[in-house]
């Protein structure tokens, strides 16, 4: 229902699926000056058909009484866009991508296949499995062959914990470990990236919300996560507002990770183009052209940069602000001035790498603070209310962000609403889901994006939280 009756849902279920990355980990994989991997371990790759069995991850439905579904290789081979990222590569649009990049096949090569499937070099594979597969298992879960045989064994978390420490297996339990792991490649990396050249290309920008992007992934694991013992180990109530608020944490984190070694110049290529045009707001630019009478951005001018300077893209902290000034006052007044600081020099025609580099790392570690504070809060439906109120109440100051700010917003609205329906079951449920499905509808076409009636729509759903 999320995803039939959300269009803007619907098209994001195809951009979640497309930027996962193989992901090696950072003991087993050093990049050499031309981005070529040098393996420095012993952990190797598999490949998916290792889960596959029926006994295992390969049951065609989800197996009664048990505490992991056992249909996650199903699930992920039927529905999960995941499986099909190879094939995009080798489209009409993946192959003109790679002939203006000088690439040659797409999906031939590197800087494709790093994102787009499991493909890693020769000498790191266990045994042999297609690249075609995709975007597999072990892209998430990591190497599998030091923890295949133990990972199977039953009510077993010592064995799971030296999984993780011992052989790479990536903790997804852990809903920080999980985030950093999507934003490898749905938002980037100095060894993986989108830049503006491959978005000229024609290439999506990236954008990202864990809790969204989970459900049209789909997801393929237990809510609530179960105990060894069957138990619940988490509220599953309140486990997509945990999987939002903590997303949004750790996303700025990175993002304010990517300002930093893209403005101290650490891409893997040496290609370091500055001032990074991906940082910016891109339909500051690329936006439908009026009269100048019906023009909403000169209507409300350009606070905060010179006319004709592009804007840094804010996305990633115009809501997440909000969320920031409930649970630690002090901590967003902190992390208010440090993003002021970036979203300065970086709305600049020239920002000075130094000064970017400098205010971005000063405020990642900020973020990174509410994220662990997030990941173990309690959540209650007073504060998923308030917190809806205070995203409408902020409707022009999100709406001016751009589109990519109200696409934060009207995510964190539907991620929040369909906790909050159903712990409170409100008789208007279903008017408040049209009314978020209408502000999903207003993103469909980005260069046609108007903030004032984006900010009218939200200002309309204030009302009709209950």
């Amino acid at each position: 229902m999320r995803i039939a009756n959300n269009p803007r849902l619907a098209s994001l279920a195809l951009c979640a699926a497309l930027f996962v990355s193989v992901a090696l980990p950072r003991a087993v994989l050093a990049q050499n000056e031309s981005g070529v991997s040098n393996v420095i371990g012993n952990d190797k790759y598999i490949g998916p058909g290792s889960c596959a069995a029926t006994s295992c991850h390969g049951s065609v439905k989800p197996v009664a009484n048990s505490r992991i579904l056992q249909d996650e290789y199903s699930t992920w081979i039927i529905k999960d866009k995941h499986s099909r990222a190879y094939q995009v590569l080798t489209g009409d649009v993946g192959e003109r991508m790679a002939k203006i990049l000088n690439l040659g096949k797409a999906e031939a090569a590197p800087k494709c296949l790093a994102c787009h499937a499991l493909a890693p070099p020769p000498e790191m594979k266990g045994r042999p499995f297609e690249v075609s597969d995709g975007v597999t298992c072990e892209n998430c879960h990591g190497p599998a062959q030091g923890w295949l045989g133990q990972h199977t064994a039953k009510d077993s978390p010592e064995k799971h914990a030296q999984s993780v420490r011992e052989f790479h297996m990536v903790d997804t339990r852990n809903v920080i470990v999980r985030t950093e792991k999507c934003l490898e490649c749905h938002l980037g990396t100095a060894n993986k990236f989108v830049d503006h050249e491959m978005i000229a290309a024609g290439h999506p920008d990236l954008y990202f919300e864990l809790d969204s992007f989970s459900a049209v992934m789909p997801r393929h694991w237990n809510i609530p996560r179960l105990n060894a013992n069957g138990s619940p180990a988490e509220d599953a109530s309140w486990e997509g507002v945990r999987d939002w608020s903590t997303g949004q944490a750790v996303q700025l984190r990175a993002a304010m990770d990517r300002v930093a070694w893209r403005a101290r110049g650490e891409r893997y290529d040496k290609k370091n183009v500055w001032p990074e045009y991906a940082e910016l707001s891109c339909f500051a630019c690329h936006h439908s052209l009026g009269l100048a009478k019906d023009s909403w951005r000169q209507e409300h001018g350009y606070t905060g940069r010179r006319p004709g300077d592009p804007a840094w893209n804010e996305s990633r902290y115009v809501v997440f602000r909000l969320l920031a000034k409930q649970v630690d006052a002090a901590g967003a007044q902190d992390l208010d001035r440090k993003l002021e600081a970036v979203a300065t020099e970086m709305s600049k025609l020239n920002p000075d790498r130094n000064a970017a580099a400098s205010d971005a790392a000063a405020a990642a570690p900020v973020a990174g603070r509410f994220a662990d504070r997030l990941v173990g809060m309690t959540y209650e439906r007073g504060m998923v209310l308030r917190m809806m109120q205070s995203i409408c109440d902020d409707a022009e100051e999100i709406s001016l962000a751009d589109e990519r700010a109200a696409e934060q917003a009207t995510m964190a609205l539907d991620s929040l609403y369909i906790a909050y329906s159903k712990d409170v079951q409100p008789g208007n449920s279903a008017e408040v889901r049209s009314s978020i499905n209408a502000l999903f509808q207003q993103l469909e076409n980005p260069s046609a994006y108007n903030a004032d009636l984006f900010a009218a729509s939200l200002r309309r759903i204030r009302p009709q939280l209950q």
